[in-house]
């Protein structure tokens, strides 16, 4: 990391689920050969869908269900695994240290009832602390309970506030500067005219990267087509979560601060 960044000069490229989401290049989401599919295209760095298991075990899926309605909070590790789940201690083992990790956390509905070092986050959070040594590390979630949990937990890592598809970008933005969290990532969907902010309520890209920058925090935009992503790293974003790795690699042409 470089002195207090997260993403060091940036940009970077973080690969969603691995190689993207869904399958690319006959790689499936979230699975071993996805994520080192990405590594091997280039990426900086990978994202990663944390859930828990039935037994206190943590795997790396995206839907809190498999295809068949089977909940990942019912089943134990054993049992996920069989049925294709990537247990994430076997992740982190495989992944080249040089490569950071943006641990995101699913909170599970279950979390509500427990005590906060019991909860998704809770056991996640000893596993960032250790991986903080080793790699360049962020926890990010669209629960900002769990990133309350993140901060008492496993202080020294940073956070990032996840925003929802078209979720009002001015909110993300002021959310943020008041919140203990070191990164802002929104969907690029909030980032151009949608349904929720039309053409006429929105600032211009340049003016929003700016302020989260005044502010003091990063900023991660996810999921953004290629034509949309080259705008962001123009803009001055400091990475970028990206389906379809290879092609989108291939394709822009970041350039360092």
């Amino acid at each position: 990391m470089d002195g207090n960044r997260v993403f060091g000069r940036g940009p970077v490229i973080v690969g969603h689920r691995g190689c993207g989401r869904g399958t690319v290049h006959g790689h499936q989401e979230n699975t071993l050969s996805s994520f080192l599919a990405a590594v091997g295209a280039g990426v900086d760095w990978v994202e990663v869908d944390v859930r828990r298991t039935s037994d206190d075990q943590l795997v790396v899926v995206h839907n809190p269900a498999d295809v068949d309605g089977v909940f990942y909070a019912d089943i134990t590790l054993r049992e996920a695994v069989a049925k294709g789940a990537l247990q994430l201690e076997a992740l982190l083992e495989a992944l080249p240290p040089e490569v950071g990790v943006d641990f995101d956390v699913k909170t599970a509905m279950e979390d509500a009832t427990r005590g906060r070092a019991e909860t998704t986050m809770g056991r996640l959070a000893a596993i960032a602390v250790r991986e903080s040594t080793q790699r360049d590390l962020l926890i990010t979630s669209f629960d900002p309970g769990a990133l309350d949990i993140a901060r008492q937990l496993a202080p020294g890592v940073p956070r990032g506030l996840l925003t929802w598809v078209d979720f009002p970008i001015g909110h993300a933005v002021a959310a943020a500067g008041h919140l203990d969290v070191q990164v802002l990532a929104p969907h690029w969907g909030s980032l151009r005219p949608n349904d929720v902010e039309p053409k006429e309520l929105q600032r211009p890209l340049r003016y929003v990267v700016d302020l989260v920058h005044a502010s003091g925090r990063e900023f991660l935009a996810w999921c953004p087509t290629v034509k949309f992503a080259q705008r962001l790293l123009d803009a001055g974003v400091d990475a970028l979560c990206v389906n379809n790795v290879p092609d989108v690699v291939a394709e822009l042409t970041p350039v360092a601060a």
